[in-house]
This record gives structure tokens, C-alpha cells and sequence, in this order.
């Protein structure tokens, strides 16, 4: 059970924490006695995740921030404030033929899934290093690592997370940060293509898709005491799909 100095819960702020993934991290982190900031785009779905968490006797509240916006990120940082776990899960995908992604979509792609990140770990990860302590987890993806047909722009805001990841725990970890990054394969959310997921299920070694709690789990584990020594690093969750 996680526990602050001042015998509060710390605070977990979560991206995207209104579905799939996010929502399950939540979930996890709420159980194991963090505060969770949920943040997403749907005060319907946010009023939702905060409730079942409340509902099992946890601590959280819901935050609404389009990551796309800079100013709105900011103020998002800024409402968070003092923060334990930074999960860095929010953002969007797409997929296609690369002369059908237009350059407003590729700057939203990537205002989205790598600026928010950056722009949340220069807000907050400089209070957790003079605390001395605090943990940053961005959820990357497989397609940051291999070659997908239809997925260049995608894949590269992915790999801008493996960079960062590292170069961040270069920068913070000496002051007790942790920054460590998750790297799913096919997961089975309820946004996602069913069929698109069952497709690229087969070419994992364990010849399925993952459910958003196979994911979860493993970055809890990262935002706890039980990771002390685990930083700079990218842990893929892909079925063993990039091991071969």
C-alpha cells in the first residue's frame, strides 16, 4: 500500500485514464493506495472511472485536457500539482497508407502523443527531483520498435517516447526519478479494431491479443517500491512479439 511522508495517499495522474489501458491503470493504482488524477476527454467517462474507484474505496478525481492543446496541458500540470507517478498513457493512433495522413493529422499525431508527454514531465518531474523521489511511465507501443506497414507516423511518436524515456532518466533519475516506458503489443480495448487486433494477434509467440489489465499490472509494478531499481528502460508487453 502505497503511502506518502505526510500520511497522505500520493498522487498518480494518469492520461487517458477514461478507457482501455488508462482506465485500468487507474483502477491498479487506486487499489494500491495512490490518489489518482484521472485525466481524459469525456467528463461522462471520467465522472465513470472515478466512481468505480471511489465505489472500491479509493481517492480520485477527474481532470479534462485536450493533450493536443498545449495551453490546456499546461494547466493540466498545473492542476495536478504535486504528483508521486506521472503515467503518460493518453494520445491518439492512425494508421494507413502514408500518402493519406495529411499534415494537420501528423501534427496532431504528434502534438498528441509525444509534446503532451514532454510537456508534463518539464512541468512536474522537476518538483519529484527536488523531493527526491517519484516515478514517470510513458506507455510506448510495439510499433515504436518494428516495422508496420501504415504505421510511420505512429510508430515514430512512439519511438520519440523510448528517446525521451531515456534521455529523461539520464537527466532525473540521479535525483531518485525513476522513468522507465511500457511497450504494448495487441490490446484488446473497447476502441479498438477488433479485427486490426485479432490480426496482429497471430504474429505474437503467444498467438493472442492482450486484455488492458496484462498491460496495467505491469506499469503499477513500475510505479512501485518494488521497481526501486528499475530506470531507464523500455519494457515491451508484446506476447513476445519483438523478441523474435
Amino acid at each position: 500500500m502505497a503511502e506518502h511522508s505526510n500520511g497522505r495517499p500520493p498522487v498518480a495522474l494518469v492520461t487517458g485514464a477514461t478507457s482501455g489501458i488508462g482506465r485500468a491503470v487507474a483502477l491498479d493504482l487506486a487499489r494500491d493506495g495512490f490518489e489518482v488524477i484521472v485525466h481524459g476527454r469525456d467528463p461522462g467517462r471520467g465522472a465513470a472511472t472515478v466512481k468505480e474507484i471511489e465505489d472500491k474505496g479509493g481517492h480520485a478525481r477527474f481532470v479534462a485536457a485536450d493533450l493536443a492543446d498545449a495551453d490546456a496541458v499546461t494547466a493540466l500540470a498545473a492542476e495536478a500539482g504535486e504528483v508521486e507517478v506521472l503515467v503518460n498513457n493518453g494520445g491518439i493512433s492512425w494508421f494507413g497508407p502514408s500518402a493519406d495522413l495529411d499534415t494537420e493529422t501528423f501534427d496532431h499525431l504528434f502534438d498528441s502523443n509525444v509534446r503532451a508527454a514532454y510537456q508534463l514531465v518539464a512541468a512536474l518531474a522537476p518538483g519529484m527531483a527536488k523531493r527526491g523521489h517519484g516515478s514517470i511511465i510513458s506507455v510506448d507501443s510495439m510499433a515504436g520498435h518494428i516495422g508496420l506497414a501504415g504505421g510511420a507516423a505512429y510508430g515514430a511518436t512512439k519511438a520519440a517516447l523510448t528517446a525521451m524515456t531515456r534521455a529523461w532518466a539520464a537527466e532525473f533519475s540521479p535525483s531518485g526519478v525513476r522513468v522507465n516506458t511500457v511497450a504494448p503489443g495487441p490490446v484488446f480495448t473497447a476502441e479498438s479494431k477488433r479485427e486490426l487486433i485479432e490480426s496482429l494477434a497471430t504474429t505474437t509467440l503467444l498467438d493472442r491479443g492482450a486484455q488492458p489489465q496484462e498491460i496495467s499490472e505491469v506499469i503499477a509494478f513500475l510505479a512501485s517500491d518494488k521497481a526501486s531499481y528499475i530506470t531507464g528502460v523500455v519494457i515491451p508487453v508484446d506476447g513476445g512479439r519483438t523478441a523474435v
